[in-house]
């Protein structure tokens, strides 16, 4: 959506927002059925968000993958019933520090969006991907996430799969990073899904209760 086509959602349905970013790793060592079942998992996102009456208007999903063909905005924030599943391709390697300050930045040029339409959102979701480490400075990017954390801006959760390097992840994300069981996506994204439709339903700054992430994470 450009911002006169937000202006006209926004217009059409003023319900508080619940905004996702999706920080994708596409990187080469994703190829085959990591990639596979990504892309799986973001379709079972899609189908469980859409079979909610209130997340399908409420929740918002934006997509930035790094690896194959860089940094990308693979999809901009649009609302859960107009989200179209992207298919993700393997590649590259993994400028995971350019990826977080990016969708960073996307999250701010959206709330500012939010506050001009008199929009209320909950606190926004940032949830990272990946099955590796940074290939590029990360520092920043992670200086960024803790401050916005402390300030309670957004809640930022990091997920490893395979030969991911948690103890670099661990210094990243502002809370404890978890591990995926094998490749385990759907359940991963319908957890997620989950999760966003109990925050999406209900009252903007009220304290959600998660549902448990044992069938997908490992203890």
């Amino acid at each position: 959506m450009n911002d006169l086509e937000d202006e006209v959602e926004f217009a059409e349905n003023p319900d508080p927002r619940c905004p996702c970013i999706l920080l994708l790793d596409t990187s080469a060592s994703m190829d085959g059925a990591p990639i596979d079942a990504l892309n799986q998992g973001l379709r079972v996102l899609h189908k469980d968000l859409i079979g909610d009456e209130i997340a399908q208007r409420r929740v918002e999903v934006a997509i930035v993958t790094f690896g194959h063909g860089g940094v990308q905005v693979m999809q901009p924030f649009v609302i859960a019933r107009e989200f179209k599943p992207p298919t993700l391709t393997a590649g590259s390697n993994t400028p995971m520090g350019a990826a977080i300050n990016l969708a960073l930045d996307l999250l701010h040029e959206r709330k500012t969006l939010y506050h001009e339409n008199a929009i209320p959102y909950y606190r926004p979701w940032v949830f990272l991907i990946t099955d590796g480490a940074p290939t590029d400075s990360w520092q920043q990017a992670a200086d960024r996430i803790r401050d916005e954390e402390h300030r309670k801006e957004l809640a930022f959760f990091a997920v490893g799969i395979a030969n991911a390097n948690m103890e670099r992840l661990a210094q990243i994300a502002f809370r404890k990073p978890l591990k995926l069981q094998g490749l385990k996506f759907s359940e991963l994204f319908l957890w997620l899904s989950r999760s966003q439709k109990r925050v999406s339903a209900s009252v903007v700054g009220e304290s959600v209760k998660l549902p448990p992430s044992d069938d997908w994470s490992e203890v």
